[in-house]
């Protein structure tokens, strides 16, 4: 994660009538792969949290000074280190903004988090994030838990880039995405929307991509994690993934 428009931006929407408390963490310090600290990572993370008009509703620089510690600790979901960051808040429905940025203009690998803490009618219905997609081990990482522990749910993942041209500088001129399961098995790649075999699937959801050259993934998932990792075809650029709930 960079600096200026090249930090990283967590959106996700609140669909339904009633609040939901939702917990922000974003993790750098305690990043690690096969036992071993990831290279390059964030050693000092800030987090904010915006509405739908970008007007800030909370930020958090060290979760454990954080008002809401205890409620942070109590959910099971703390960062593991003090200069991690986390925001717990109860947000009526409506679209937000988690923006991950480094104390005094650090850069590093760092991940923003987003967990429905609460079982109530609202759901989580879309999940995104905006950020520099690099090449080699820099590409843009979008995971998720599918919930629904009483049956499979239904997921589009869109990968988006050029429809991005004059609202961000350098987007991504064509993106790669890829769905991963928990084991990293590929279970499905897009190169451009429209070659999809379920394209018609996609089209039906009302949110396909807007441009031939984005990505997008439709797939029915039973309860699990997974992973979308989001790829440049030719080069670098500003590009975000996403996660719908097709309910």
């Amino acid at each position: 994660m960079l600096t200026g428009d090249n930090i990283l931006i967590g959106g996700f929407i609140i669909s339904g009538n009633t609040n939901k408390k939702v917990l922000l963490v974003a993790k750098g310090p305690s990043l690690s792969s096969g036992g071993n600290p990831v290279p390059g990572r964030m050693d000092d993370t800030v987090l904010e949290l915006r509405d739908s008009s970008g007007a800030l509703l909370i930020a958090n620089d060290n979760w454990v000074d954080s008002p809401e510690r205890a409620q942070i600790e109590a959910s099971g979901l703390a960062p593991t280190k003090d200069k991690e960051s986390a925001i717990l808040r109860t947000l009526a429905p409506g679209a937000y903004t988690g923006v991950l940025s480094g104390k005094d203009n650090a850069t590093g690998i760092a991940l923003v988090e987003v967990w429905d803490l609460d079982s109530n009618k609202s759901i989580l219905a879309n999940i995104s994030s905006r950020g520099l997609v690099d090449t080699g081990d820099n590409v843009m990482i979008g995971g998720f838990i599918s919930g629904n522990q009483n049956g499979n749910t239904k997921v589009l993942v869109r990968g988006i880039g050029p429809s991005l041209q004059g609202k961000v500088p350098n987007p991504l001129a064509d993106p790669i995405l890829e769905l991963h399961d928990s084991n990293g098995n590929t279970l499905e790649t897009n190169d451009d929307w429209r070659d999809s075999p379920n394209r018609t699937a996609i089209e039906a959801t009302g949110i396909p991509p807007s441009n031939d050259r984005e990505s997008a993934i439709i797939r029915v998932v039973s309860p699990a994690g997974y992973t979308a990792i989001l790829r440049g075809k030719t080069g670098n650029g500003i590009a975000v993934v996403e996660i719908y709930n097709i309910r």
